[in-house]
């Protein structure tokens, strides 16, 4: 009998504990109509102000669950009134701890007439064609439902076509949207102020110390007296950017209405060291384990002359070079001089060449073109067997059109490339031809996750003769970057103790890429192709099989097993690169 008294105590602290809980926890449910659009009823439970308390665990009392009934009620009213449900029917009942919402909306309102009203500069007799482009393009159509976020979203639309080009100071002075709750109608009108028109006038620069303005004002695609447009800054900040002196630019004009007919264009930019060491290493199947080291001295004899130095080790290959750049020119030409020494043994073609080459590039847009005159000299030598020696003085172009958004694994787009050149026996050459060359990436997006890339090229030397040509201008495949399966250019004509460039090319791939992640993904392929040295002679190959994909910190990551159809052999392909 000694222990009742504590047998009794624990009784009573179990009592006392259940007694404090909560009987049951505050359930809320919302009814709409069946005909009601779908998310209404979500948008209801999220903000009500009764789903909130049941939301954060709270248990209010009788008298606070009648407050938030009747606050959630009217909150109700007024979420309906953003969708276009003006005279909507709520009401709410509890049962203990459940409170009940039924909801009938009613008819929702949609949009009977829009009147748009233009004052500013775009009034103007030459600006009816902008006008009529507003107001085609204004989203609320009548007929359609009324609901306040379209409202706000279409008047904000409104804008855009003027602050993106000649009116930066557009906005929008009045706005109502007449509600009849009767009819069930809304009356919209909006007036817009577009404000004066701008033109640009006198580049304003800031952040330049290193570098000589000229670089800046040659970059500029915009004129005094243009009209203003934003993609015309965004283009201007864009070669700023990729000009290789800046790491930052911001280009801007103030929209002040009273600078308006010559608005000062503000540059600021943010400088590259004048000098850089880069170092880099990598490995692949195609030519082994890699290191390079880069010099580049971006301010030569204080005009922003550019002299790059380049040296590249590589198992199958050497390389050293040197290139001078001159700034952009005010036309948009980059002109250089560069000089080439290159040692490479690949597939038993041992060749020792050197190069010297005049090029004028330019980009505008999505298209780059080169134009260069090369002369170039090479030593041969094919299994111990065969030795030659070739010179040609060519003349050479190149177009490139790039519609990608990334560099690394893009999900959309095509890049195309289409070369031409050649050299002729009467001018420092030792025969005569013609090089004509395409290859065309396409990507195409699958899905959230998955993307499609295909590749196709096509290469052909119009030649009397193989003799006397450069291999630079000669076509082998095979390879990381041709047809998987294959060692690296090893397709091409066989030899005793090696494989010969040829004259002819073709190839083709398709390859489906799935992501996991942001990082890791897989890889399904198949690749065909033949290199020649007469087009009836090609015998398309193939090479299928599948891969690893993965973004690394220090740049992608590819990793292929791939079949050798021809040669019935399992061939792995790999490559890492990183730069320093």
């Amino acid at each position: 009998m000694a222990d009742l008294p504590a047998a009794r105590l624990i009784a009573f602290i179990l009592c006392t504990g259940l007694c404090a809980a909560p009987a049951s926890a505050l359930e809320v449910n919302v009814a709409v109509g069946a005909d009601a659009p779908e998310g209404l009823q979500a948008l209801l439970m999220r903000h009500l102000e009764i789903t909130r308390a049941t939301r954060l665990g709270e248990t209010p009392d009788a008298e606070e669950i009648t407050r938030l009934r009747r606050q959630s009620e009217q909150t109700a009213h007024e979420l309906l009134a953003t969708e276009g449900y003006f005279s909507p029917h709520v009401e709410s009942s509890q049962i203990d701890d459940r409170v009940e919402y039924r909801i009938d909306t009613g008819i929702r309102t949609t949009v009977s007439g829009v009147k748009l009203i233009f004052s500013g500069a775009l009034q103007s007799s030459d600006s009816r064609n902008l006008r009529g482009r507003v107001e085609r393009g204004f989203t609320l159509k009548p007929g359609t439902p009324f609901r306040q976020a379209d409202w706000d979203a279409a008047k904000r639309a409104t804008l855009q076509p003027l602050l993106a080009g000649a009116y930066p100071a557009a906005q929008i002075t009045s706005s109502e949207a007449r509600i009849d709750p009767v009819a069930h109608h809304a009356d919209l009108s909006l007036t817009i102020d577009s404000g004066p028109r701008f033109q640009y006038g006198a580049l304003v620069i800031s952040g330049n110390q290193r570098y000589p303005p000229s670089i800046i004002r040659n970059l500029s695609p915009l004129k005094a007296g243009q009209p203003m447009r934003q993609q015309d800054l965004l283009d201007y900040q864009i070669a700023l950017e990729a000009s290789g002196y800046y790491t930052q630019a911001a280009v801007r004009i103030e929209p002040d209405p009273a600078h308006a007919a010559a608005a000062p264009i503000q540059v600021e930019v943010v400088e590259r060291p004048l000098k850089q060491l880069s170092l880099g290493a990598g490995v692949s199947t195609d030519t082994g384990a890699r290191v390079q080291l880069g010099w580049l001295a971006r301010n030569i004899a204080e005009r922003g002359l550019r002299l790059k130095l380049d040296a590249r080790l590589e198992t199958a290959s050497q390389l050293g070079a040197a290139e001078l750049a001159w700034p952009r020119s005010t036309s948009g030409y980059e002109n250089s001089l560069g000089i080439q020494f290159k040692n490479e043994e690949i597939e038993g073609q041992e060749t020792r060449s050197s190069v010297f080459v005049a090029k004028r590039s330019r980009t505008r847009g999505q298209i780059e073109t080169t134009l260069s005159l090369q002369y170039q000299t090479e030593n041969q030598e094919i299994g111990n067997l065969f030795v030659s020696g070739n010179q040609a003085l060519s003349l050479n172009y190149v177009w490139t059109q790039r519609n990608i958004r990334r560099a690394v694994y893009p999900r959309q787009g095509h890049v195309l490339t289409l070369n031409v050149g050649g050299a002729s026996d009467a001018l420092l050459s030792d025969t005569s031809f013609l090089r004509v060359y395409g290859r065309h990436n396409q990507f195409y997006s699958i899905g959230k996750s998955g993307r499609l890339a295909l590749r196709g090229e096509l290469g052909s030397v119009l030649a009397d003769r193989l003799e006397g040509i450069p291999t630079d201008f000669l076509f082998r495949a095979g390879g990381d970057n041709s047809v998987r399966g294959y060692a690296f250019q090893s397709l091409g004509r066989g030899l005793a103790g090696g494989v010969e460039s040829v004259r002819y090319l073709a190839t083709a791939s398709a390859e489906y890429n799935y992501f996991f992640n942001r990082d890791w993904g897989i890889a399904l392929f198949v690749d065909a192709g033949d290199a020649a040295d007469s087009a009836s002679a090609l015998s398309p190959v193939f090479g299928y099989g599948l891969g690893a994909r993965y973004r690394s910190p220090v740049g992608p990551v590819n990793l292929d097993l791939a079949y050798g159809d021809a040669n019935a052999a399992l061939r792995l392909h790999f490559s890492l690169g990183v730069s320093f």
